[in-house]
């Protein structure tokens, strides 16, 4: 059997249906997706089922409401994949009564809802277990739409077009976990446990961290029971946090992992990625027994200045620490996330990448090292949500240096492609003309010259999404009510410009 429920299943004659705009390896790899699937499919009254973009086995005249979870900025081409294999128009206006009511939440949307208010009935902002049950209640009321949507716009934390909106934050009271074990999975069979949400050490560029403000911490003893109910299924177990490490029990959540494992029992375990400063021997130590050869770190920048810039307070010696700790401590390899085009990024600090480099190299020969770069995107809700983005053949010039100079050291290096990088920017602080943009991208086929072509064909000006945004001027997302509210943002911006400079 390719799929184990950990859950009762309860049905009924609403037709829900749960959409994952992506294939569906990945979407039985997304923890937030599963789980509020797992909430219908255990709701009296709801007949629910999941598809994907490769996965699509549902009578399409029978669909009472269909939601969307978007994770990603390109998820939209998922999102209209899916929708025309419906046959279900893609702008809402061109949808009557007869049409199911379509929604989304997610981090995307939770982040800046307006490029898509032109295609979703109402949108979901901010942590979705508790309101999308009180949606789900609602909705199967069966109420006619413009009903349904009046009822819908007095929940908190539910968007509808031309309206303000709280963002809407949870108490962690209950353990998210993998509630559908599958074969198909990206992760195979792999029981996936959020062990926190947030972060604290709010980096200013990290949707991640501002989004999901303030820090949580799931109860020990539930996150022990549900490794228990996981473990009665598969061995293969991971922990999932922005911030893991900084759980008050962690220490004692892996001492717990390691006595069983060292007490016979054989479970995989994975940590996707590894605080720079909290790496301990105990903590690799039980990693390698748990079979994981290789991880990660993530320091951002490799010139000091920049990291204190976006307030990622590492220090070198912690890094070179970190990446020693983990060669003594079992581990093969190690990759090191970091990132090109910080507002103010000099060559000099593109230098220190490579004398980190150097560094690196020489206190840990034969250990695997291989960095990986993405480039700087301003994103909402965060205090660079301002900032400038760089332009992209700057940025393939800084790869390129990078790449040869990593390479004559033996080091190997990945990157992420800036024109890519440059309409994600776009995007991220799309406005009500963006819509557009995306159902003509999505016609062209979605490549990188589609999206080109279809902003020349509008005539939207895409350089107004990557400059530099005035701290004064309305901002799309604007229309959710957020903690830290611009005010704070702008006050920690200003902290911070005090590293624009090399000192």
């Amino acid at each position: 059997m390719n799929e184990i429920y950990l859950y009762k299943r309860n049905t009924g004659e609403y037709n829900f249906i749960m959409a994952y705009p992506a294939v569906e390896e990945f979407a039985l790899s997304s923890l937030g997706y599963m789980w509020l699937f797992k909430l219908a499919d255990e709701l009296n009254g709801i007949n629910a089922s999941k598809i994907s973009t490769d996965k699509i086995d549902i009578n399409k005249n029978s669909i009472d409401a269909l939601a969307f979870s978007l994770s990603f900025d390109f998820d939209f081409m998922g999102v209209f994949e899916i929708l025309e294999k419906l046959e279900i128009p893609f702008y809402k206006r061109d949808r009557g009564e007869g049409c199911p009511l379509i929604f989304s939440g997610g981090p995307v949307i939770s982040t800046n809802p307006i490029p898509y208010e032109a295609f979703f009935d109402f949108m979901i902002i901010g942590d979705g277990e508790e309101i999308f049950l009180n949606v789900l209640n609602i909705l199967k009321k069966r109420l006619p739409k413009q009903e349904t949507l009046d009822e819908l716009s007095k929940l908190e934390g539910v968007y509808i077009e031309g309206k303000q909106v709280n963002k809407t934050t949870v108490n962690l009271k209950n353990v998210i976990y993998t509630p559908i074990l599958s074969e198909n999975s990206y992760f195979k069979n792999t029981f996936i446990i959020e062990l926190s949400r947030g972060c604290m050490n709010r980096c200013a560029f990290c949707t991640a961290s501002y989004l999901n403000l303030p820090y949580r911490y799931n109860d020990y003893t539930k996150i022990i029971d549900a490794i228990e109910l996981g473990l009665k299924h598969t061995n293969k177990i991971a922990l999932l946090g922005a911030q893991i490490s900084a759980h008050p029990e962690f220490n004692k959540i892996m001492k717990f992992l390691r006595d069983k494992i060292e007490n016979g029992e054989n479970i995989e375990l994975g940590i996707s990625s590894l605080r720079t400063d909290a790496v301990n021997p105990e903590l690799v130590q039980t990693l390698v027994l748990g079979g994981q050869k290789h991880s990660t770190i993530a320091i951002e920048a490799a010139s000091e200045r920049l990291r204190k810039l976006i307030n990622k307070n590492l220090k070198e010696q912690q890094i070179l620490n970190a990446v020693r700790i983990c060669r003594e401590n079992g581990l093969k390899g190690l990759k090191i996330y970091s990132m090109i085009g910080i507002p103010t990024e000099t060559d000099k600090d593109i230098d220190e990448f490579i004398e980190l480099a150097k560094k690196i190299k020489s206190q840990n020969k034969g250990f695997n090292i291989e960095f990986s770069f993405s480039t700087f995107v301003p994103k909402p809700n965060t205090p660079m949500q301002w900032a400038m983005r760089e332009d992209t053949k700057s940025l393939e010039a800084k790869q390129k240096y990078l790449e040869k100079n990593l390479n004559k050291l033996g080091m190997a290096s990945k990157f992420s492609s800036p024109k890519w990088d440059s309409w994600q920017t776009v995007l991220s602080r799309g406005d009500k003309d963006i819509s557009k943009l995306l159902v003509e991208v999505y016609k062209k086929g979605g490549k990188i010259g589609a999206y080109k072509s279809a902003a020349k064909e509008l005539m939207i000006d895409v350089s107004n999404y990557l400059g530099e945004y005035r701290q004064d001027e309305p901002l799309p997302w604007d229309v959710i009510n957020i903690e830290p509210r611009k005010e704070l943002l702008i006050n920690e911006l200003n902290r911070l410009k005090k590293y624009s400079v090399s000192e």
